[in-house]
């Protein structure tokens, strides 16, 4: 049987299309597993799970081979895995078809090393653009990450509350802004213990 296995990199991202390609394929749901983390986490429960539910003669079905290995080496690992248990990976959407139930097919095998490669290059380069846009946004002023969702009247209300003295932790009970969010946004004043309180 086929067994699919989707994965995206953040709980913020859409599994939708991976999941239709899927259904598309004839995968029924009960037999999809997916992962909403990183390539790079070594622990994926639904990869796990794909893995274990496996048996002799199935197949693991994944949009692209991307979304398998967390490189290129563990790519190759994991299908050297499966292929001693007698199970094969079949990709839907990869420019080259990978398909490891024709072990006579090079050029199936030889798509399957290439898109591993390539997979592994691409993340390595993602890694790399977003440290150089980090450097050069750090270099010129500009605050990197996700844009500030802080209330900007609680704010203002903490920085009320500061220039009247009041400690990190009244400040958080009054406007029920985190710690974290306030040493972000408000700096405690120079020789202030973390719960703002003078020495």
């Amino acid at each position: 049987m086929d067994i699919g296995y989707a994965r995206v990199s953040t709980t913020k991202q859409d599994l939708a299309r991976q999941l239709d390609a899927l259904s598309a394929a004839g995968i029924e749901a009960q037999y999809i597993y997916v992962d909403k983390k990183s390539g790079a986490t070594v622990n994926r429960p639904g990869l796990q799970e794909a893995m274990r539910h496996a048996r002799a003669g199935d197949v693991i079905v994944v949009h692209t081979l991307d979304r398998f290995g967390r490189t290129a080496r563990d790519t190759l690992n994991l299908v050297h895995e499966l292929k001693e248990r007698g199970i094969g990976i079949r990709t839907l959407a990869d420019p080259l078809a990978i398909d490891t139930t024709a072990p006579d097919s090079s050029m199936a095998q030889l798509a399957f090393v290439m898109l591993a490669l390539f997979a592994e290059m691409e993340r390595t380069y993602s890694a790399e653009r977003v440290a150089h846009a980090r450097a050069v946004a750090t270099a010129g002023g500009r605050r990197t990450g996700r844009p500030s969702v802080v209330d900007p009247a609680k704010l203002e209300h903490a920085v009320m509350l500061r220039d009247k003295g009041a400690s990190i932790r009244e400040i958080t009970e009054k406007t029920g802004l985190k710690r974290t969010t306030l040493y972000r946004h408000l700096p405690p004043r120079s020789g202030q213990h973390d719960d703002g309180k003078q020495p």
